[in-house]
C-alpha cells in the first residue's frame, strides 16, 4: 500500500474519532458544565503522566526493533513483560496514595483509575507493536473505534446520572474495544508469543533508555499544564482549556500521521544507508505537517469564538487559549516530523536531548506563567517551550542528515491560508449584517466547510508537490484533467 494512501487512511480514521469525541464532548460539555468536565480531564492527565512510568519507552523500543523484520515476537513478548511489571508497582503506589489521588483529581475512583491505567499501558504496547508491523493503517482505524466506544458509553453513562465516573469509566471501555481488536490483527501477523533471551531485554533497554523520554516529552505536551493548572486554577477554568487543547489537536491530527505513517519506512531506509530517500521523506514530511494547521490558525483566531460558544456560553472566554494553543500544535508538528527523523536514523540520543529541553523549559515556564498569568500563562508556557525544543530538533537533525527545509512549500500553505482568511472574514461579516443564519453551529459549520474549500482549491492550483501527491493517491485518474 501506498504511503499517501496508507496516510489518508490513518488520517481519515483519526479525524473520524476527533469527530465522535467533539460531539460527545459537545454533549457533556452542556449536559454536566466545564467543572466536572475539568475533573475528568485532570484524572486523565494524571493516568497519562502515569502511564510514562509504566511504559519506560519500551512500546517505542518494540516498535523500533520489529520494523527491519527481526525476532518480533520475541521483542513483543518481552516488552510486555517489562511493561507488566510496571504496572503492578504503579498500581501499588496508587493504591497507597489513594487518599491524595482522590483529593487532587476531585472524585472518588481511585480503583478506576488503576484500571484506566492499565489498559492505557496495553493500548500503547498494541498500537506501537502494529505500527512497528507496518500496520499503521490498522493503528489508524482503532482510533475511531476507541473514541467512538468510549463517546458513546460516556454519554450513557452522562444519561444515567453516573457524572464525572462516568466519564472514567466509558474512558476505560474504549480503550478496552481497542485492545481486543488490536491483539486480533497482532495475532494474525506474528502468530504465537514466543519466550524471549535475555539478550532482546537488553535490546530494547538500549532503545528505550533513551526513548522513554519521548513518551514523557509527548504527556508534558499534552498535560503538563492541565497538571499545573490543577494546582492554581479552578475546574470550569481547566474544563474550558481543555477544549481548546483538544480543538488544536483535531488540528494535529494529520501531522501525527505522517509521524506514525513514516517512521517505519525512515527506519528501514536507514538501515539500507540510503541517505538521498531519507532525505526525501524527511523533506516531504515537512511539506505537509502544516497543512492543516496552518489554515486552522487563521480559521481559530478568526472564528474561535464562534466555535467554543458551541459547547456553552461559558466557553467563549477560552478564544485567546484556543489561538495560542493551535500555534503550539503547529510548531509541534514541525519537530515531531524532525524528533522522529532522528529516531529513525538510530539517533535517541539527540531526541532525548530534544526532549529532555522542552520538558524542562516547559515545566519552568509552566509554573512561572500560570502563577503570574492564569491559564493564559499555560499557553504561553507550552508555545514558547515548543518553539525552543523545533530549533535544536531542526539544529540536531541537519548535522545528520542532508536535507532542505520546504520553504516554498510552507510559503504557499500560508498564502493559500490568507486567501482563505480573507474569503472567511468576508462571509463572516455579510453574515453578521444581515443575519442570515439564526443557528451559531450551523453558521460555524458553513464558515469552516467554505473557508476550506477555498485552502485547498487555491492549495492545489499555486502547489504542484500537494497536486501531484492528490493525483497520485486518488483511488481514480484525473491526470487527464490536470496540468502540471
Amino acid at each position: 500500500m501506498r504511503l499517501g494512501q496508507k496516510s489518508v487512511i490513518h488520517f481519515g480514521s483519526s479525524i473520524l474519532a476527533s469527530a465522535l469525541g467533539f460531539l460527545a464532548t459537545v454533549y457533556i460539555a452542556r449536559e454536566l458544565g466545564a467543572g466536572p468536565l475539568g475533573e475528568y480531564n485532570l484524572a486523565i492527565a494524571l493516568v497519562s503522566w502515569l502511564s510514562i512510568v509504566g511504559t519506560a519507552g519500551f512500546p517505542n523500543a518494540v516498535s523500533k526493533r520489529i520494523s527491519g523484520g527481526g525476532e518480533p515476537r520475541e521483542y513483543v513478548t518481552a516488552g510486555a513483560v517489562v511493561v507488566s511489571a510496571l504496572f503492578v508497582l504503579l498500581a501499588a503506589s496508587i493504591a497507597v496514595f489513594d487518599g491524595r489521588v482522590t483529593e487532587y483529581i476531585g472524585f472518588s475512583a481511585v480503583g478506576l483509575v488503576i484500571a484506566t491505567l492499565g489498559l492505557l499501558l496495553c493500548h500503547a504496547l498494541i498500537d506501537k507493536t502494529l505500527i512497528g508491523l507496518h500496520l499503521t493503517h490498522v493503528s489508524g482505524v482503532l482510533k475511531p473505534v476507541q473514541s467512538g466506544g468510549r463517546a458513546l458509553f460516556q454519554v450513557l453513562l452522562v444519561l444515567a446520572g453516573a457524572g464525572t465516573v462516568g466519564l472514567l469509566l466509558g474512558h476505560a471501555v474504549g480503550l478496552l474495544l481497542a485492545i481486543v481488536i488490536g491483539v486480533y490483527y497482532a495475532y494474525r501477523s506474528l502468530g504465537t508469543p514466543k519466550a524471549p533471551r535475555s539478550r532482546h531485554f537488553r535490546d530494547l533497554f538500549e532503545f528505550a533508555k533513551f526513548s522513554w523520554l519521548g513518551g514523557f516529552q509527548a504527556r508534558t505536551f499534552n498535560f503538563v499544564d492541565v497538571i499545573v493548572l490543577g494546582l492554581f486554577v479552578p475546574s470550569g477554568l481547566i474544563g474550558i482549556y481543555s477544549v481548546a487543547w483538544n480543538l488544536g489537536q483535531f488540528l494535529f491530527r494529520f501531522s501525527g500521521t505522517l509521524t506514525t505513517t513514516l517512521f517505519p519506512e525512515m527506519s528501514k531506509l536507514s538501515a539500507r544507508n540510503e541517505s538521498d530517500a531519507f532525505a526525501r521523506i524527511v523533506e516531504q514530511s515537512l511539506s505537509f505537517g502544516g497543512l492543516f494547521l496552518i489554515p486552522g490558525l487563521f480559521g481559530g483566531a478568526l472564528l474561535g469564538e464562534r466555535i467554543l460558544r458551541i459547547y456553552g456560553p461559558e466557553f467563549t472566554k477560552g478564544v485567546t487559549v484556543l489561538t495560542i494553543l493551535i500555534l503550539a500544535n503547529l510548531c509541534m508538528g514541525y519537530q515531531s516530523q524532525l524528533r522522529t527523523a532522528l529516531d529513525a536514523v538510530d539517533r535517541p540520543d539527540l531526541s532525548f536531548r530534544v526532549n529532555t529541553v522542552f520538558i524542562a523549559s516547559n515545566i519552568v515556564l509552566n509554573f512561572s506563567l500560570i502563577y503570574m498569568y492564569g491559564w493564559v500563562g499555560g499557553a504561553v508556557a507550552t508555545a514558547v517551550s515548543v518553539t525552543i525544543s523545533l530549533v535544536l530538533a531542526y539544529r540536531y537533525l541537519a548535522g545528520v542528515v542532508a536535507f532542505d527545509v520546504p520553504v516554498g512549500e510552507i510559503g504557499r500553505q500560508v498564502g493559500a491560508g490568507l486567501a482563505m482568511a480573507v474569503v472567511i472574514k468576508i462571509l463572516s461579516r455579510v453574515e453578521r449584517i444581515y443575519d442570515l443564519l439564526n443557528s451559531s453551529a450551523a453558521t460555524v459549520v458553513l464558515l469552516v466547510g467554505l473557508g476550506a474549500v477555498v485552502y485547498f482549491i487555491t492549495l492545489f492550483g499555486v502547489s504542484t508537490q500537494f497536486r501531484n501527491v492528490v493525483v497520485q493517491n486518488l483511488p481514480f485518474d484525473i491526470r487527464g484533467w490536470v496540468t502540471e
